[in-house]
């Protein structure tokens, strides 16, 4: 603190040395940095929100700035942060009940919830566009006590940054196995001319292939519809020790590798 500085001193405690005008200006800066904000985290994307909106995000920002600052700053009058903190709740209440009148606003503040997986399969352009990695997927799922993509009917990354997930109640089709986690133990690729029995699963995006006898004989494997050339042994259970799940996964071989796997989408 300088040594001109009077402690006490009511009028630039609360007023400052600025003109009363100065007030009006605060209310125009605070809605246009809040409007700001709320814009740079509607477009930075939900990943990060972990259950918070973007508006609710900003608020806390917004709240937490207007009153640390003048908490030490003496050149920090207590009725300009005052002004401010009121024009940040107001804000948030006007935005509040726009939202419950408004489908466009909500939707622009908000966003909507993006559909990552569907009958088993996952969305390549989905996972994009909800800034996703396959991987990360797949945490999100083992995290609910998923095993294997066959298992889940929906999964919809929600407003909030969660991941709802519907599974199938009961006899679960095969799928692409999500445990164990790719970084510790990756699904083995099926060859071309490999003799397999049972359904293959692209791990490109968990799309299901039947009628791979042909191809197999033949010594090739055609590309999946999401890009990929790359298909492993579709499993009820990839936990499942032998005997427990005819489809059981064989383990990894030696100097296999993540990237070797990853396949478009």
């Amino acid at each position: 603190m300088s040594g001109d500085v009077v402690p006490f001193d009511w009028a630039r405690l609360f007023l400052g040395d600025t003109p009363p005008l100065f007030l009006l200006e605060i209310v125009f800066r605070t809605t246009v940095i809040f409007g700001w904000l709320l814009l740079l985290l509607r477009l930075t994307g939900k990943r990060g929100l972990a259950q918070l909106s973007p508006l609710e995000l900003a608020i806390v920002i917004a709240l937490g700035s207007a009153a640390g600052d003048p908490m030490f700053y003496p050149e920090v009058p207590l009725l300009h942060a005052m002004l401010v903190l009121a024009l940040v709740v107001g804000l948030q209440h006007l935005l509040t009940k726009l939202v419950i009148r408004s489908e466009h606003v909500e939707t622009f503040i908000e966003g909507v919830p993006v559909e990552l997986v569907r009958g088993g399969v996952m969305s390549g352009e989905a996972l994009q566009r909800a800034n996703l990695s396959r991987e990360d997927l797949f945490e999100r799922l083992r995290a609910q006590g998923v095993r294997q993509l066959g298992e889940v009917q929906r999964a919809y990354f929600e407003q909030d940054g969660n991941l709802t997930v519907f599974t199938h109640p009961h006899d679960a089709p095969p799928g692409l196995p999500v445990v164990p986690p790719w970084d510790l133990e990756p699904p083995r690729p099926v060859q071309p001319g490999e003799d397999v029995q049972g359904p293959l699963a692209c791990l490109g995006c968990g799309r299901l292939r039947h009628d791979h006898g042909g191809q197999r004989s033949a010594g090739r494997l055609d590309r999946c519809a999401c890009g990929s050339d790359r298909f492993t042994r579709a499993t009820t259970d990839p936990l499942a020790g032998p005997g427990d799940d005819g489809q059981e996964q064989p383990a990894p071989e030696d100097g296999g590798s993540r990237s070797a796997l990853a396949g478009p989408g």
